[in-house]
């Protein structure tokens, strides 16, 4: 049986901690679907279509990664994509504890044929989350050492 897993989030904006986290997943896993969550309720910086395209760039080459979006729970989607696991990064013990009660209650509603993996960030990477690149790119900050080079780069020439 193909080893299946679906990396969510929002990714506003995909980081490069998000990047490692997939590429490091990559060992562990047949396929990996980076699923974009359509979330009506959260203000995004970015638009849906730039999130994915950005992702879709960055594993251009990597026949083993999927970017896909999807409006319904998690658990949902990965069901109607076949895949049993949710891989999640954990970059703090704030996150931790967060990432317990989402996976106590996916694994409760994927009837516990849905395991979450969670892969440590690499401990340069512990303070980066989207939300603070968000507040880079609100005072158009220098965000190379933040995010991949081809998202630094549009930001920078399209959005600043």
């Amino acid at each position: 049986m193909k080893r299946k897993a679906v990396f969510p989030g929002s990714f506003d904006p995909f980081t490069i901690g998000h990047e490692l986290i997939v590429r490091r997943a990559l060992n562990l896993f047949d396929e990996i679907i980076i699923g974009i969550g359509i979330n009506i309720e959260k203000k995004h910086l970015f638009p849906l279509e730039v999130r994915q395209k950005w992702i879709e760039e960055i594993f251009a080459s990597e026949s083993k990664i999927k970017v896909m979006t999807y409006n319904m729970l998690t658990v949902d989607f990965c069901r109607q994509q076949g895949a049993r696991f949710i891989l999640r990064g954990l970059r703090t013990s704030a996150d931790f504890e967060y990432e317990r009660i989402i996976g106590q209650i996916n694994r409760q509603l994927g009837e516990f044929e849905i395991e979450t993996v969670y892969l440590l960030t690499l401990p340069e990477h512990t303070y980066i989350s989207s939300t603070f690149v968000r507040e880079v790119i609100k005072y158009k900050g220098d965000i190379r050492k933040f995010v991949p080079e081809n998202i630094a780069r549009d930001i920078m020439q399209n959005w600043y």
